[in-house]
């Protein structure tokens, strides 16, 4: 067994190796945990000492940054005052310059606007006795105009549209119209005294007539005191028209010009007058043009009926020819139709303010289909109902249609 002996008494014992290890163990413990303790407060004490040392090397640092700062921070406001301190001074120095000068400029505005004041008063007197003496010229123009007018005859206002159709005339002559015939009616009627304004007559390549046209035009000064009105002047334009021996008669007028009925275009007056018609200025190339294309449709049988004169043909066929001519007519008047259709679409993408034209148009092909109505009733007995050699002939052909029928 091992033996022990006491530090302070000096006596010697001995322990089993049991309680050996154990006080072994209990010393080796206590020794380590003072050793422990020892160290672990070194080490606080250490760290506490580091901690310190960096504390207080963060406050220099600290102290010393701050007094940087400051430093700087100072400097800064002396800058900061300076640069106050002249931009005050060049503000003051500004505003007394700027003072100074729109006092100035106040001062030449003034005087200027007084002697612009002055110049326009004087420009106003020189324009206000300018335009005086030119509204007196005006005043003194327009009086003259309106004596001048005034004085215009009747003949000579008429005078004027009858230059304005013949212009219109001529200008389509040679594309439109090259076998043509338009003059001014000069030869006055014996019987009546009286005579149209123009006449038109067409023709074809063999001489033949196509159409003819008694035309009257008519206008009126606007002082004249009696306003006439247009059908003053029919029953003397149908006179001229059957005295030379024309087949329509149209009046072109600019009478009555508020009226509905007249302003609508071409106006159909054959209920009072036979193959009368009246129109405005605008559709006087119009007139021509339907009348004369309802004529070509017809040429055809106006040789046939020369031939039948000249040479005295048979007739059996002729109603069938005539039922041809009114198939083949109204054909053609529903081709012309429709190209009145496309002439007006085309006239409302151009010229808007000729509304009124378009629906004169519209009407006018009212009066095709009259004329259409009218041609279904022609026949050829008709035509020749007061020529006894051709009543003669139809009464022999009918009598031999009866006797084949028995």
């Amino acid at each position: 067994m091992p033996e022990i002996k006491c530090p302070n008494c000096g006596k010697a014992f001995t322990i089993d190796e049991t309680s050996y290890a154990d006080i072994s163990r209990q010393i080796r413990d206590a020794e380590f945990n003072k050793d422990l303790e020892s160290r672990l407060h070194s080490l606080e004490e250490m760290n506490k000492l580091k901690a310190e040392q960096s504390l207080n090397s963060a406050r220099s640092e600290y102290l010393k940054l701050k007094t940087e700062k400051e430093a700087e921070i100072s400097e800064l406001k002396l800058k900061l005052k300076a640069i106050e301190d002249k931009a005050e001074t060049e503000k003051s120095l500004a505003v007394s310059t700027a003072t100074s000068r729109l006092e100035k400029s106040l001062a030449e505005l003034k005087s200027e606007l007084k002697l612009k004041e002055s110049e326009s008063k004087t420009k106003e007197i020189s324009t206000r006795d300018k335009y005086e003496s030119a509204l007196k010229l005006k005043d003194e123009e327009i009086d003259r105009l309106k004596d001048l007018k005034a004085k215009l005859s009747t003949k000579m206002v008429g005078e004027t549209l009858e230059q304005h159709c013949e212009n219109e005339f001529n200008r389509l002559r040679p594309t439109a119209f090259p076998m043509a015939y338009f003059e001014k009616d000069n030869a006055v009627s014996k019987s009546s005294g009286s005579k149209g304004d123009f006449i038109f007559r067409d023709y074809d390549s063999d001489g033949v007539e196509i159409i003819s046209i008694m035309f009257e035009m008519k206008n009126e000064n606007e002082t004249t005191a009696t306003k006439h009105k247009n059908e003053d002047f029919f029953k003397e334009l149908d006179k001229d028209r059957r005295e030379k021996k024309c087949e329509y008669a149209v009046l072109v007028s600019l009478l009555e010009s508020d009226s509905e009925l007249y302003n609508s275009g071409i106006v159909d007056v054959s209920y009072r007058y036979k193959k009368m018609y009246v129109i405005r200025p605008q559709f006087f190339i119009p007139i021509i043009t339907l009348l004369r294309n309802a004529a070509l449709n017809s040429l055809k049988y106006k040789h046939e009926l020369i031939e039948i004169k000249n040479q005295n043909l048979d007739i059996s066929h002729f109603e069938e020819d005539m039922n041809a001519f009114k198939v083949a007519f109204a054909r053609n008047y529903r081709l012309a139709s429709d190209k009145f259709k496309t002439a007006i679409e085309e006239i409302d993408k151009t010229i808007d303010h000729l509304q009124k034209t378009k629906e004169a148009l519209l009407s006018s092909e009212n009066n095709l289909r009259l004329a259409n109505n009218k041609a279904d009733d022609l026949s050829i007995k008709k035509l020749v109902r007061k020529n006894p050699t051709m009543a003669k002939k139809f009464a022999e052909l009918e009598s031999g249609e009866n006797t084949k029928e028995i």
